[in-house]
């Protein structure tokens, strides 16, 4: 009768220890632009020795969402009555045309903006520029010219109401607004 405990616990034993030892079916690499995975530890977990495993977990993190990722940037600014983009926003530019190269399917709507001052044929006009002036960095990095439209909204969409140089810079920008991804 114990020859029978003993037995039944060793194959108990060793079914439990082959099946902790099976190894996870690997995933394929992503591409940096599409999305990001990041390792989190899951509740650590003993063996039959008493040694502590950790497991390890991969969430995909959308690069629209990852703070890290220059997709993340969806505006463009520029300085005052100038429609040209400046080399630190150019990476933005670049990474978003890089992404509609190889996504076909995506579409954006360049929204161009300026601040409250000058007159409203002016901003729009200035505005206008500023959103051609991104559609065609966007292009020229591989783009395609159908999936990119163009508009100004000039002086009438700021995103921040103050009278002063800080929200004036804040209102002179591109909004870069996928349509399709």
């Amino acid at each position: 009768m114990i020859h029978t405990k003993f037995l039944l616990t060793c194959i108990s034993l060793a079914v439990l220890a082959s099946c902790s030892s099976t190894k996870p079916t690997p995933t394929p690499p992503t591409p940096a632009l599409t999305q990001a995975a990041v390792e989190t530890p899951i509740q650590p977990k003993a063996d039959l020795t008493g040694k502590s495993q950790t497991a390890v977990a991969k969430v995909v993190i959308n690069p629209f969402d990852d703070p890290s990722s220059p997709l993340s940037k969806k505006s463009v600014f520029f300085d005052f009555d100038k429609f040209t983009v400046s080399q630190s926003d150019g990476v933005i530019v670049t990474a978003h045309a890089k992404y509609m190269a190889g996504n076909k399917a995506a579409k954006v709507r360049l929204e161009g903006n300026t601040d409250e001052r000058g007159g409203r044929e002016y901003n729009l006009a200035l505005g206008q520029k500023r959103a051609d002036a991104i559609k065609k960095s966007l292009e020229l990095t591989g783009a395609s010219e159908a999936n990119i439209e163009a508009v100004s909204f000039g002086k009438e969409k700021p995103v921040d109401l103050g009278h002063n140089e800080d929200a004036w810079a804040k209102n002179r920008r591109v909004d870069i607004k996928y349509t399709a991804r």
